[in-house]
């Protein structure tokens, strides 16, 4: 564990991270600095917290102090090419992120889980297979709880599972996970990476400190795009893929097989699960291997997998009314994920398309002309929304009819009031929420509640008129000021 006590440490980001990393830095005994770009009501009011312990907080400024700091931590939302990072390295400062500081004082190993898509679900799910054959675990990383806020329970547990992001990725340095997954690569967050190869890098960063006797879970069709970018994967590797029948693990007409020696064969029938399709069947194929590396028995991890639910906003299904389901999946903020939410819902009729898609939000520079042909099948229309809803349009109107909406409400009112019994209404975005919304949940929230009032109140609110109502008397389902 490295030593912090009296160490000059600069927290850059005050998100949940960065306090976090704050704060464990203060126990440990280090002078610290906190700096953030931003300035809102909310961070105003943490600033006189941390400055009543004697932390120096900066807000609303991209500059850091003249300080000779021994160590800058990293927020994930900062780039490596922004200004403070630039300074960082113009003033030879070393700087980690809040995964890399907690990674090197935590008292166990650990599992990271990475991919474009699914780290989330899949994280879940490993935990599930842990706690099936009574290893003790508990989540941390990108889903949510910083891994420097449980440090202090890290000498209890087996494993901890950690979803880790391509942000957190850019600043590790010993960060090694003692079993790593690799769960798919597809574009996203092209606004910050000069290109897919980079980004396919940063993730495969998850692998660079492995030793011989670690392990790497990887898709097939990700392994050989790594293979082709001349990357190393130093441990022991398996791979699985709901597509290539020569993974070691595949998908075939519903069932999971493992042609693995001795543990070959049928292991999982999909029919049996609550998750649906090859993207979900994917990431029941990594716990699974996890599970095998761990030797916990297939009983177990077959059991807490058939029981195991999809997180909120993945796939979710919020309600069905009068034979239409409302399907919330605001997680999927690339055009992969959106393909793989359209793949997973099955038609009523075959060849007759079913699907309501509400799309739309920040444009993070993806191409979304691939999602054409997966559209023309699946998609009875579509409702866009955001900055991005011109390029959607552009992209999508040869394939459905698509319709301009100004929000997220309108959009859900005018679906409504067009979709039919067996008609799925799916918010599957394609695309960040940072235009209109403080984050996915958010929207994801939004679009369960103005769902809840279309229930209550017996019809849609597909007129502008009918929306503003929602709005007026759940003034909890959308926000004015668009983010």
């Amino acid at each position: 564990m490295a030593h912090w006590k009296n160490k000059k440490v600069i927290i850059v980001g005050l998100g949940k991270s960065g306090l976090a990393a704050l704060q464990y830095l203060a126990e440990q005994g280090a002078k610290l600095w906190a700096i953030d770009s931003n300035s809102d009501a909310g961070l105003l009011e943490t600033a006189k917290g941390l400055e009543a312990r004697g932390i120096s907080v900066t807000l609303g400024q991209k500059n850091l102090p003249i300080e000779p700091f021994d160590l800058a931590v990293l927020s994930p939302g900062v780039a490596m090419n922004a200004s403070a990072a630039l300074e960082l390295k113009e003033r030879n400062i070393p700087c980690i992120g809040e995964l890399e500081l907690g990674y090197q004082a935590a008292d166990c190993l650990n599992i990271g889980i990475t991919g474009t898509n699914g780290k989330t679900t899949t994280s879940q799910l490993v935990s599930a297979v842990l706690e099936s054959g009574q290893r003790k675990t508990m989540l941390g990383g990108d889903i949510g709880v910083p891994l420097c806020s449980i440090l202090d329970q890290t000498k209890a547990l087996d494993f901890l599972t950690l979803e880790v992001s391509s942000f957190q990725l850019e600043t590790t340095q010993f960060f090694r996970p003692s079993i790593g997954i690799l769960l798919n690569l597809a574009p996203d967050h092209q606004d910050r990476y000069s290109s897919f190869d980079d980004y396919c890098r940063i993730k495969s960063r998850l692998f660079q400190n492995q030793q011989s006797h670690d392990w790497g879970i990887i898709q097939s069709e990700a392994m050989a795009k790594l293979r082709s970018l001349d990357v190393r994967i130093p441990g022991k590797m398996v791979t699985f893929s709901a597509e290539n029948r020569r993974a070691d693990v595949f998908l075939d007409r519903g069932l999971v097989i493992s042609q693995i020696k001795g543990w070959s064969g049928p292991l999982l029938n999909m029919a049996d699960c609550e998750l649906s399709g090859p993207h979900n069947a994917e990431n029941i194929m990594a716990a699974l291997l996890v599970g095998r590396t761990l030797r916990i028995p297939l009983d177990a991890m077959k059991q807490a997998i058939q029981a195991f639910k999809a997180p909120a906003h993945r796939g979710e299904c919020v309600m069905d009314i009068g034979g239409v389901r409302y399907i919330n999946d605001s997680k999927a903020t690339n055009p992969h994920a959106t393909v793989q939410a359209l793949r997973g819902i099955s038609g009523a009729k075959p060849g007759e398309p079913n699907v309501w898609l509400i799309a739309g939000g920040d444009d993070k520079g993806l191409q979304y002309h691939d999602l054409g042909p997966i559209i023309s099948q699946k998609v009875k229309g579509a409702f866009l929304i955001g900055k991005s809803r011109e390029r959607l349009r552009a992209a999508w109107s040869l394939f459905a009819p698509c319709q301009l909406c100004d929000d997220l409400v309108e959009a859900v009112g005018l679906v409504a009031s067009k979709a039919l019994p067996s008609d799925v209404v799916l918010l599957s975005p394609a695309c960040s929420s940072l235009d209109m919304f403080r984050n996915f949940e958010e929207r994801g929230e939004v679009f369960r509640n103005v769902v809840t009032q279309i229930n209550a109140s017996g019809s849609s609110v597909g007129t502008s008129e009918q929306a503003q109502k929602v709005v007026v008397d759940h003034p909890e389902v959308a926000r004015s000021d668009p983010r």
